[in-house]
Parts: structure tokens; C-alpha cells; sequence
């Protein structure tokens, strides 16, 4: 699928939340829950920083959306996100049956950057949303974001090393 550029916004906004992610001391990732209509729902960034591995974004969000939103609502939405779901995370929007997803980067692309960083391989193995949730409709990555989600990723890592 094609992402459209009167989506850009929504994604970068999730990577102004990656980047509050980075400034609060966590890994940067940030995630924008949008209506059918296009109304901003929710947005959330990550919190795994105070230890519970389990606080990604987008787990947040299907978890608010299951509580705030009708099974038809849910599936009209659409998910933007500055990094393609983990496991976890696409599990998760599967289950509670969201729309559309769109990330600025692939598992793919941040598994290449982390390698070139040095960084150990996560306890999860890295599967692209397809692999985990078959029916969801998938678009990204975007090139002309990619960079700075990058620079987010080395910023973090280099000062962790």
C-alpha cells in the first residue's frame, strides 16, 4: 500500500514522539491513533525505560482503542507509527481488530541500523507485520522520514554505550 502525503503529518508527529521518547531518556519510538475521519484519538511514545519491556506505543494504543472505540470504529482507524510493529505490538492490533497500519520505517531498516550500532539482537524475533498479522493492511516505510528516525536510533544507542 501506498502511503499518501496528507498522512505525512500524522507521521511526523510520531517521529516528534520518538524524539520525546529520546529526551525522557527511552528508545525512540512514537505512535498516533487517527479516526476514519482523520481525528487525532490518541498518541503515546515509548515507556519501556521504567523496566516493563511491554510498554511499546503501539501496545498502548490497541489497549486504549478496546476500551474507547467500537469494533467498527477500530477497524476504520488507521495506527502511524515511526517504527513497523514488533510481534508484540502487531499481535496486539490484530486482536483488538485496528485498521490500517503505516510506519516511517520497517523492522527490516531498524534491525540493519542496530546491527551497523553494534547493538545485541532483542530477546523478540524481528517479523515484519505480515508475518504476525496477515490481514492487516500495511504501508511504509517513507524514505524522506527514515533519516531522522535513524538519527534518533544512534542518538540513543551511542549514549547508552
Amino acid at each position: 500500500m501506498v502511503v499518501k502525503d496528507e498522512e505525512l503529518p500524522y507521521l511526523r508527529r510520531c517521529v516528534e514522539l520518538a524524539a520525546e521518547a529520546l529526551e525522557s531518556g527511552d528508545e525512540p519510538f512514537g505512535s498516533v491513533l487517527v479516526a476514519g475521519d482523520g481525528t487525532v484519538l490518541a498518541e503515546d511514545h515509548n515507556r519501556v525505560a521504567s523496566g516493563d519491556r511491554t510498554r511499546h506505543p503501539e501496545f498502548e494504543l490497541a489497549r486504549w482503542s478496546a476500551a474507547h472505540m467500537s469494533p467498527a470504529e477500530r477497524a476504520a482507524a488507521t495506527v502511524y507509527t515511526s517504527g513497523e510493529h514488533c510481534p508484540m505490538c502487531a499481535a496486539a492490533h490484530a486482536w483488538v481488530g485496528l485498521g490500517r497500519i503505516v510506519y516511517v520505517t520497517s523492522s527490516a531498516q531498524l534491525a540493519s541500523w542496530l546491527a551497523e550500532l553494534g547493538v545485541p539482537a532483542p530477546p523478540v524475533r524481528t517479523l515484519a507485520v505480515h508475518e504476525i498479522a496477515p490481514e492487516v493492511a500495511v504501508a511504509g516505510p517513507v524514505p524522506q522520514l527514515a533519516g531522522q528516525v535513524r538519527e534518533l536510533h544512534r542518538r540513543f544507542h551511542r549514549g547508552r554505550g
